[in-house]
């Protein structure tokens, strides 16, 4: 019953995220130290791993699934319920000065990203707009200083 229901809806969180808010500002356009096109992760990995593969550019933003409940809201559905999904950012450099308001920076973008994103998302998702910001505290790794920033959020879904 709930296959490919936490990929089709990451995949909708990275579409919206990579759209942004209709005033033109994307994710990654707040992301000056940034590659250029660098892109959005699926992925659920600890940074420790994510820089042992070699795959940590920052700052890095993932997005993954956390939860899938079918609560049966409405009756007669194969899937009626919610899916909790995060975005986590982790933002590095060389001075401990200006880590914490570069991540908030980026938590600004994401948060806007979802805030215009409200509504119907097509194929039975839709999103309220709530959502969970938690900060972790700054600690040594990636570019000599690291920390890291996760938006919690349920998405609806509906279907038969």
């Amino acid at each position: 019953m709930t296959k490919g229901i936490g990929s089709a809806v990451t995949r909708k969180v990275i579409e919206r995220l990579a759209e942004g808010p209709a005033d033109g500002l994307r994710v990654g356009a707040l992301m000056e130290s940034a590659p250029a096109g660098a892109p959005l992760r699926v992925m659920n990995a600890a940074a420790e791993l994510m820089e042992r593969g070699g795959i940590a550019q920052y700052p890095v933003v993932t997005v993954y699934c956390e939860k899938v409940v079918n609560d049966l809201r409405e009756k007669f559905r194969s899937f009626s319920g919610v899916v909790q999904m995060a975005i986590e950012v982790r933002h590095s450099q060389d001075r401990m000065d200006g880590v914490e308001a570069a991540l908030e920076a980026q938590m600004d973008a994401v948060t806007q990203a979802l805030s215009a994103s409200r509504g119907d998302w097509g194929d039975g998702a839709y999103y309220a707009g709530a959502y969970q910001v938690s900060y972790g505290r700054m600690s040594r790794g990636g570019k000599n200083f690291t920390q890291a920033a996760k938006v919690s959020f349920e998405i609806g879904v509906s279907r038969s």
